[in-house]
């Protein structure tokens, strides 16, 4: 500090501004997940790694499994090793007797049993009704072990415990998978929505600027003479048609782009509104699936693998236990003690009845003879697991009835994909008939615009039979947990 305070005050002034260039100059970290998505075009799978990444439904299902886990946790505290200690002494009175006393229990699943140990010592005069505190000079030890053979002895309250977080652990495990599963499939059917929008707004844009032109070259055919004024006029209603197309597709792709922004975010969860100069070209897409890859994978398999019916089995399986734990509450509780002490050096104040090995046996027996609380929490368990069977069989039902209409719908979808795409090119074809035809004098303006906006139409819904193509395949993917599709691996 005092070389510190030797320094004239201009050298440390200089270091101060150095400081606070330096500081100036230091440019602030990029987020890496807003830049990778801010650089080239928005790709599905840039929107499936940021959401996987980010999203708080996602995040909240981490935190609840590691809740589980910690229940866990918990549960197995249950069996952890006791140790206690006990001492008191007398200081006036008639007796000058006190003791100290260590112990360690350890409760075991085996039989519910439980051991113990502890070693105890004693001095001084003891009242006779305190005779039992009295050891040998070098103390007393003392072990001893408690079974459980009827009630108790296969399952309790703490081992239930045990397996039953066990279960609800694997349970928050297969609810994070599905949360993930809904998250990327919305978040999949939001960016396909995002993308169609856009697209619908380039054919809107396109088919604006056609007659926008058009207006040019008939303003100068009007003022030769060479057209009626209401050839212009017809145009300009034209345009005025095709504005408000093209508002409506344009609002339509800020509610797109709103939407897609939900799914679509930093690093540290702040939401990221994409715009249209990152609309992918559509060339550097995926096609859709072949169906008859999808069509190969046999149903059964994606059945058995759906995390809502491996929840049903799970949670079935909690249910059996539960009976078990009730049926065990109408057992008769039945326990057998084993414990042996032993004094140890010179014989105490309690005489030579101390300086001896005992062992002792001993059993205890309870039972309620109505048993009521017990039968009817064991009925309740049953009908709880009776009624879980049926919704089990009813989701699973559910599940394969969805997977065929998906799977209808994707093959339906292909094909008007298919066909929006043939009427395409017989649109444009019969658009450059007409515009040949009106160019030659032959045609009519009427049928130019018509079939022009015709054109634009079946643009319009193959965009759309693509979309319906695209999120049939995104609800495939998530019906048959597929990952990779997914951005999960």
């Amino acid at each position: 500090m005092r070389g510190l305070a030797a320094l004239p005050f201009a050298v440390l002034a200089s270091f101060g501004f150095a400081a606070q260039v330096a500081a100036q100059n230091i440019e602030p970290v990029a987020d890496p997940l807003e830049q990778a998505i801010a650089e080239g075009p928005l790709l599905p799978s840039e929107v499936l790694r940021s959401s996987a990444l980010t999203f708080p439904s996602i995040l909240e299902s981490f935190e609840r499994e590691a809740a589980a886990r910690s229940d866990q946790l918990s549960a197995d505290g249950a069996f952890d090793l006791i140790l206690k200690a006990e001492a008191y002494d007398r200081v006036t009175g008639t007796f000058s007797g006190g003791f100290a006393e260590v112990g360690a229990s350890q409760p075991l699943r085996p039989l519910g049993a439980e051991v113990y140990g502890s070693y105890r010592i004693s001095d001084g005069r003891f009242p006779i009704y305190e005779n039992f505190y009295n050891t040998n000079q070098a103390g007393e030890l003392k072990v001893g072990a408690l079974f459980s053979l009827l009630r108790d002895r296969r399952i309790d309250k703490r081992r239930f415990a045990i397996e039953d977080t066990r279960i609800a652990a694997s349970q928050a495990s297969l609810d994070v998978l599905l949360v993930q599963l809904k998250v990327q499939h919305d978040a999949l059917k939001a960016y396909w929505y995002w993308l169609a929008a856009g697209r619908e707004i380039g054919v809107y844009e396109e088919l604006l600027e056609i007659a926008q032109a058009r207006t040019i070259g008939l303003t100068r055919e009007v003022r030769a003479g060479a057209k009626p004024r209401i050839a212009l006029t017809e145009n300009e209603q034209n345009v005025i048609r095709r504005k408000t197309l093209l508002t409506e597709a344009q609002r339509n792709f800020t509610n797109a782009s709103n939407s897609l922004s939900y799914f679509l975010r930093d690093s540290a969860g702040r939401m990221i509104t994409p715009t249209r100069e990152q609309l992918p070209d559509t060339s550097t897409l995926e096609a859709l699936p072949d169906m008859q890859s999808l069509l190969s994978q046999e149903v059964s398999d994606v059945m058995d693998n759906r995390p809502e019916l491996q929840n049903f089995r799970l949670a079935m399986e909690r249910a059996t236990n539960k009976i078990e734990l009730r049926r065990n509450d109408l057992q008769p509780k039945l326990e057998v003690g084993v414990e042996l002490s032993r004094d140890f050096g010179a014989v105490g104040d309690g005489g030579s009845t101390f300086d001896s090995t005992d062992t002792v046996v001993g059993v205890k027996f309870t039972v309620p003879l109505q048993r009521r609380e017990a039968r009817g929490r064991l009925q309740r368990a049953e009908a709880e697991l009776r009624e879980m069977e049926l919704r089990e069989q009813r989701v699973s039902d559910q599940i394969e009835v969805e997977l065929g209409n998906i799977l209808t719908n994707l093959n339906a979808s292909l094909d008007l994909a298919d066909l929006a795409g043939q009427e395409v090119e017989q649109a444009s074809a019969m658009v450059a008939a007409e515009r040949k035809r009106f160019s030659l004098g032959a045609g009519d303006f009427f049928l130019v615009n018509l079939r022009e906006e015709s054109a634009a139409d079946a643009q319009v819904r193959a965009i759309r039979a693509d979309l319906k193509g695209r999120l049939a395949a995104a609800s495939y993917s998530a019906a048959t947990m597929d990952l990779d599709e997914l951005g999960l691996n």
